[in-house]
């Protein structure tokens, strides 16, 4: 940190941040031509590929969340979709929310047999006064609106690790689960297994189109092997995701019930309200998960990433391993970046 900046930050009562680690690859806030999309992990590029088409033409910075979403919504993921694992009680249910840059919101939780939640979060931003619908009503909302309710039953994979898990029942979060690659990898793509299944966490995506306006979604199953009932930061506005056009967009990735406690994605932006860069304001955040209990974020990931209304990306994770996602004219098949890290 600069002098200069360190005593600007002294002077509103800011806490000075953490010593920063990064590996050889990790980079600072960097600025990216608008229009351009965010998505967390090395398999946002996929969901990048679906929002790109409608910002390169013009489109509007929340339809395009929206297709990023559906996107990684139809793959056979372990953690997004349908085909994701179960909870403990052996069902997938679903989590999502879609924001604009106006504080437009809509989320569902905790809702099953529906294969586009992200859809199903814009329909009640649009439709309903409500922010959130959650279980059994949002999926009657779902089916009185058109979506089509989906089978119940587990994907093969779902169910054989499902069933695996069962014979210890042993539930503990691993760091960057989401970017381990067991198995036999694919020779081609360094975030799918071999046979074309792709290997990500909690998917989310914030953008500023062409016009200058900001939207953002988060769409995930959850933790495998939950509580039945369990819901994360995912739909929650201000924890998963928050999007102000006055300032820029922020979304998280790793163990929600952290991010709940500091309304991490909430606590972005304000930071960025005052000042501070992308990258400075999501370290913050992160901050303020390892301080309040350091031995436990020794054995757990949250990372943030965030995009301000010129373009200009940062993030920070609580260990090594979080990577984001960028697509924009520079990169138009995308780039993935590693961020620095604090433990």
């Amino acid at each position: 940190m600069h002098r200069r900046e360190f005593f600007r930050l002294s002077a509103l009562g800011l806490p000075v941040l953490m010593a920063a680690r990064t590996d050889g690859r990790a980079v600072g806030s960097a600025k990216f031509k608008p229009p351009v999309v965010i998505s967390t992990w090395d398999s946002g590029l996929h969901a990048n590929a679906a929002a790109w088409p409608v910002l390169s033409k013009g489109g509007l910075a929340i339809d395009a969340v929206e297709a990023a979403g559906r996107a990684v919504e139809d793959e056979p993921s372990c953690c997004v979709g349908l085909a994701a694992y179960p909870d403990r009680d052996g069902k997938v249910t679903l989590d999502s929310c879609i924001m604009d840059g106006r504080g437009n919101c809509g989320a569902v939780s905790f809702v099953d047999r529906i294969k586009h939640p992200v859809s199903l979060a814009r329909k009640v931003m649009e439709a309903t006064p409500h922010v959130l619908l959650s279980g059994d009503g949002a999926r009657q909302f779902a089916v009185e609106n058109g979506f089509p309710l989906e089978s119940a039953e587990l994907s093969p994979d779902a169910e054989k690790e499902w069933k695996k898990w069962l014979e210890k029942s042993k539930y503990k979060p691993v760091v960057n689960i989401e970017n381990m690659k067991p198995g036999a990898m694919s020779q081609t793509s360094p975030y799918f297994f071999d046979d074309g299944r792709p290997n990500h966490d909690t998917m989310g995506t914030i953008t500023v189109d062409g016009r200058g306006k900001l939207a953002g979604m988060v769409t995930t199953s959850g933790m495998a092997f939950k509580i039945h009932g369990r819901v994360g930061d995912s739909p929650i506005i201000g924890a998963g995701l928050f999007v102000d056009d006055a300032v820029g967009a922020a979304t998280s990735s790793g163990v929600g019930e952290e991010v709940i406690r500091i309304c991490g994605t909430h606590t972005v932006i304000e930071q960025m309200r005052l000042g501070r860069t992308p990258e400075q304001a999501c370290l913050e955040a992160v901050n303020r998960i390892v301080k309040r209990d350091a031995a436990k974020a020794k054995e757990l990931q949250v990372g943030f990433v965030a995009v301000s209304t010129n373009g200009e990306v940062g993030a920070y994770a609580i260990q090594k391993g979080f990577t984001y996602s960028v697509t924009n004219s520079e990169f138009p098949m995308g780039k993935v970046f590693n961020s620095r890290y604090v433990l």
